[in-house]
């Protein structure tokens, strides 16, 4: 088996090394951004709540009053800290809010997330370096909500990935620089998440880097990509905004396209969707998060799937070889999130995430563990790499 974990305060593995920092969906708008220094209005579309003080009501009275005009650094909680002493050199989040002060929601939805881009300083305070835009919500208040958002993330120093103002920038990647080279991150969607067609960017029109689905010619299009942008000792970052919100299964079809995108370079898979953390897998050395769960959402106080204990989410530390782009270790660490807070875990609810974990990585030959010290290792073998879909 191989050992996965990072062996103290900022450190770095060893020296040939790049650690990253991915998680799921980051969702800072609606409740949350009305705790936030300036909140948007709070006027909102939906069937059955119009005030997104109504979510703000909901997480109240499940977990006690929630400050309002909180610090940037409120929302990240304990998460602010593990980032610190872990210091990763790159920190992806798929942001699943548009940063824009619009009014004009896309009516063919019914679910609208938004932060005011007064805002913004919400992401920077968590040292954030890209924010991966191809997901069913950056267009909830049209295309002039996403240029805002855009423009917005840009000025405050953040990189984008899988959205544009055309379709040859959505399909661009982010690139990171890091020591050695440069971790180049590509955002895709899919429908299977919601996104739409009418979405997809185009020449001379903005929009998501959307693709209809899990074929060789959306694979054809990325090799395509691969080879173009790619230079000598660039690590290739694929995160894929994919799949339902709830339910641990991993269709072949996701399998087998997550196979071949490591087979033609891709040096880690970064799933998301899934309001919960799926499985994880090791393919030929490479690590494939068919999906990591949200990190920060406004859901607090909702109730109907408790079964997937959703206040429960994870932070993704992969350490990859810089000359193999190989994964070295993969450490992962627990939270809750209690008044729009994040809060280290306790025991029991580690040990309920390594548990429900491992019974979906197990067939992989993958392991989760508790370390004893809050976070949890994964351990996997090295003959999963080869096995048979």
């Amino acid at each position: 088996m191989a050992r996965a974990g990072l062996s103290g305060a900022g450190d770095r593995v060893s020296r040939g090394t790049v650690t990253l920092f991915v998680c799921g969906d980051v969702m800072t708008g609606r409740g949350i951004d009305q705790v936030l220094p300036v909140p948007s209005d709070p006027r909102l579309f939906e069937p059955h709540v119009k005030s997104a003080l109504e979510y703000v009501a909901l997480a109240e009275r499940k977990s006690g009053r929630i400050p309002r005009r909180v610090r940037f650094e409120y929302v990240w909680g304990d998460a602010g800290g593990v980032l610190s002493r872990l210091n990763p050199h790159v920190r992806i989040v798929n942001l699943e809010t548009a940063v824009t002060s619009s009014r004009e929601a896309d009516v063919s939805k019914q679910i609208h997330y938004r932060m005011h881009p007064g805002n913004v300083g919400c992401l920077t305070a968590a040292g954030l370096d890209c924010c991966v835009l191809a997901n069913n919500h950056v267009l909830d208040w049209g295309r002039p909500g996403l240029e805002e958002t855009l423009s917005s993330l840009h000025a405050a120093g953040l990189h984008t990935a899988g959205a544009g103002g055309d379709e040859a920038e959505a399909a661009a990647p982010a690139a990171l620089e890091v020591p050695g080279g440069r971790v180049l991150v590509y955002g895709l969607a899919f429908p299977s998440s919601g996104t739409p067609r009418a979405w997809k960017a185009e020449r001379g029109r903005p929009g998501v880097n959307w693709f209809a689905d899990l074929s060789g010619e959306t694979l054809k299009t990325m090799r395509r990509c691969f080879g173009r942008d790619r230079r000598p000792g660039d690590l290739l970052v694929v995160s894929l905004h994919w799949g339902g919100n709830w339910g641990y299964e991993v269709r072949e079809s996701e399998r087998a396209f997550a196979h071949e995108l490591i087979e033609a370079g891709v040096d880690l898979v970064h799933g998301h969707s899934s309001h919960h953390p799926r499985g994880i897998e090791i393919h030929r050395g490479k690590a494939i998060l068919y999906g990591c769960g949200d990190l920060l959402n406004d859901y607090e106080g909702i109730g109907g799937y408790e079964a997937y204990r959703p206040e429960l989410s994870l932070m993704y530390f992969p350490v990859l070889e810089v000359s193999s782009g190989e994964l070295v270790a993969l450490t992962l660490m627990p939270l809750r999130l209690r008044r729009f807070r994040l809060q280290r875990a306790s025991a029991t609810e580690s040990a309920w995430l390594a548990a429900r974990l491992g019974r979906e990585c197990a067939g992989w030959g993958v392991r989760v563990s508790p370390d004893g010290h809050g976070a949890l290792h994964i351990d996997w073998a090295r003959a999963s790499s080869a096995a048979s879909l």
